[in-house]
């Protein structure tokens, strides 16, 4: 006899299980309810109102975007940019990649092109035990069209 597996089946199953919670077949969550659940618990806020909030020494802008992105557009002047697949180890203080920029007790802002990546990354900084959190919802985009400063992806030093 085969066995038919379902997408997301537990190794229970195939061997008769009848855990109702277990035989159901599950709906693959959609990353617009993930960005919708982490908006309903995390703040965040259209660029245009937190135009203000840069250059303020107690604030840090998170630019989570990839490096093609930054080259290719530019970047809000003094933000920190960290790779969205590297936040998490960054944040950690235990981690052996954890940096210094995400342990001064600062506000952080996060933003992405258009708010989704910087919505889950907000609500995982918030999860992990960041206290100051939030996000642009209309992203680098969004600040953009809000007459928000761009500058250009700093350079690494040579060496």
């Amino acid at each position: 006899m085969i066995a038919t597996v379902r997408p997301f089946q537990c190794a229970l199953c195939l061997l008769g299980c009848t855990d109702p919670d277990q035989t159901e077949e599950r709906q693959m969550k959609r990353i617009k309810d993930m960005v919708a659940e982490a908006n309903s618990v995390v703040s965040h806020a259209p660029a245009a109102e937190l135009l203000d909030l840069h250059g303020q020494s107690d604030v840090t802008f998170v630019d989570l975007r990839d490096p093609r992105e930054l080259e290719r557009e530019g970047m809000i002047p003094g933000a920190f940019h960290c790779p969205r697949g590297m936040l998490e180890f960054w944040i950690d203080p235990e981690s052996p990649y954890a940096k210094p920029q995400f342990q001064t007790g600062n506000r952080f802002v996060f933003y992405c092109a258009s708010g989704w990546r910087s919505a889950l990354s907000a609500r995982t900084a918030q999860d992990m035990g960041l206290a100051n959190v939030s996000h642009v919802d209309d992203g680098f985009s969004g600040w953009k069209k809000a007459g928000g400063p761009v500058g250009e992806k700093p350079k690494k030093p040579a060496g």
